[in-house]
């Protein structure tokens, strides 16, 4: 059975360099202690038998020089693991952002990305540069100190060993707990990101509706849920290390009171030289507390691994959404040469888990094609096709009489404008979204063609509006004709528009169908999504895809 994924899968090949090699480091300083804590031991047992004399100097010498070698191991090794911290968040957040502008779901708002890759993406890093180096230490230093232990008590060194094993099984415990929490804790703090940017957005109806004093009310409630998250998750942070002090206090008292007796000559067995020194006896207790050290490092940044796992889960989740096979990379490129022409061969497609096979069909320059169907059968995923927005499992789309592949997507949708039903927009202001290459083209033409200069003088601002992600401040229908204007604007050849005139009034719908109707008299190839009978009327010809899906 495969391994569950987790935050350290996201880890590339140079964060696992920087991680190994703060490993090491943090296994130096871990692994010269024993020495120092032999140095002490010795000049205590030398002072005790009031036999000190120069050696004890070289002792206190050499005790500094060990200190600052394991001062300097612990300085190389933090820089190592927060460089790898930073390298993995970047990095991730490079890939997010890269693929953000091939998503084609848009029902994640721009709010809950922008908090998984600040917010929640900044709590990768205790994970890297905590937990990771303390996993690697708890694998090695505990062994090395039970050993050093073994070789003056073996049952100093048994005691250490039932002690040791029962902190980790309550952490896992612990741990289920935490994990629950934080999945919680990444929810709430999204939801909280995108409620914030949605009433921002729609601050003018708010203010309009007077619903001012509910949505304040609506906002504390989801602060408050907030704040009971992260409480959670900090209570489960604080059981963790309190588990482990626990033990760990347990064993180091059980090992000073076999000390204790040993000494006082109540044990005479368990140590290899009989009776146990006072040298031996002051050496394993200076052992004892950092053989839990590694495992208290490891229970204060297990919380760190909890939620570092919640954010990879997202994060896995984003990755799924972005994994649509858009075809081309996005990018601005020169316009397709050839007729806009549109060419379905024996095309079919997995989308939503059932194969839809599309009929095949030939769409010439300058034609209007309306696609009519019952909702479910594959009007979307055609027009996504003919844009390149969706890759095709069989078959071949030909556009402009060139085959739609990698190479010629990105210059056939410079030919294209695309009329979604949900409008997406920038946070740019409404006359960068309609003229974005800044042509100087006649706006105010434009927008009167496509029935929508009311709209633009109805906005507070006029063409310096921002309407936000949803368009807010514009009706769905507006927000249709303003995207029918940036079409005119754009000089695209070929206009796909998906259902644009649902959820409409007749006298909305009349001037979309009018603005497309101009567009088909301009030469250019109009295909529509639609049930509206009205539209597709208005189309040179109809095409059905009922018994399809």
């Amino acid at each position: 059975m495969p391994a569950k994924p987790s935050a350290r899968d996201l880890i590339t090949d140079s964060p696992k360099r920087l991680l190994r090699q703060s490993s090491l480091w943090a296994l130096v300083s871990g692994g010269l202690w024993p020495l120092q804590a032999g140095l002490i031991a010795w000049t205590v047992a030398q002072w005790a038998a009031g036999e000190l004399g120069p050696a004890a100097w070289a002792a206190a010498a050499g005790f500094a020089v060990l200190g600052a070698l394991r001062a300097a191991s612990d300085r190389i090794s933090a820089r190592r693991a927060f460089a790898a911290a930073d390298e993995v968040i970047a990095t991730q957040r490079r890939i997010f952002l890269d693929r953000e502008p091939l998503r084609i779901d848009r029902s994640r708002s721009s709010a809950d990305l922008a908090a998984l890759l600040s917010e929640k993406l900044a709590m990768l890093a205790p994970y890297i540069s905590r937990y990771t180096p303390a996993m690697s230490r708890v694998r090695v230093i505990p062994l090395l100190f039970i050993a050093c232990t073994f070789y003056v008590s073996w049952i100093a060194a048994l005691i250490l060993l039932v002690a040791g094993p029962l902190i980790p099984v309550f952490m896992a415990l612990v741990g289920m707990a935490a994990k629950e929490a934080s999945e919680k804790q990444m929810a709430q703090i999204g939801d909280m990101n995108a409620l914030l940017i949605d009433r921002i957005a729609a601050l003018p109806d708010i203010r309009l509706l007077n619903a001012a004093d509910r949505s304040r009310a609506d906002f504390a409630d989801r602060a408050e849920g907030l704040r009971k998250r992260t409480m959670a998750v900090l209570r489960v942070a604080f059981l963790s290390s309190t588990v482990l002090e626990l033990f760990a206090a347990i064993g180091v008292a059980m090992v000073a009171v076999y000390i204790g007796f040993s000494l006082l000559g109540e044990v005479t067995i368990g140590a290899w030289a009989t009776p146990l020194t006072l040298g031996e006896g002051i050496f394993i207790l200076l052992l004892a507390p950092e053989f839990f050290q590694p495992l208290r490092d490891l229970a204060s940044a297990w919380h760190d691994k909890a939620s570092a796992d919640a954010v990879s889960d997202e994060l896995r989740a984003l990755a799924e959404e972005t994994r649509a096979p858009v075809l081309g990379l996005g990018a601005v490129a020169p316009r397709l040469s050839g007729p806009a022409e549109l060419r379905f061969d024996g095309v079919s497609v997995n989308r939503g888990g059932a194969c839809r096979a599309l009929p095949d069909l030939r769409i010439a320059a300058g034609e209007s094609v309306a696609i009519r169907g019952p909702s479910g059968v594959g009007k979307s995923t055609l027009l996504d096709l003919a844009a390149g927005l969706l890759r095709p499992d069989s078959g071949t789309i030909l556009v402009a009489g060139q085959p739609l592949t990698d190479e010629t997507a990105d210059a056939w949708r410079a030919r294209v404008a695309f009329v979604p039903q949900s409008v997406h927009v920038p946070d740019i202001t409404l006359r960068d979204f309609l003229d974005p290459h800044g042509s100087g083209a006649d706006l105010d033409a434009a927008l009167e063609r496509a029935r929508a200069g009311a709209i633009v003088a109805a906005l507070p601002q006029g063409l310096e509006t921002r309407l936000g992600e949803t368009g807010a401040g514009v009706s769905g229908g507006e927000a249709r004709r303003l995207l029918l204007a940036r079409a005119f604007l754009s000089g695209a050849e070929v206009i796909l528009a998906d259902e644009p005139t649902a959820d409409l009034d007749r006298a909305t719908a009349a001037q979309i169908i009018a603005a497309l109707g101009d567009l088909r008299a301009e030469g250019r190839t109009v295909v529509v999504a639609s049930h509206d009978a009205g539209l597709c009327a208005a189309m040179d010809r109809v095409i059905d895809l009922e018994g399809r899906a």
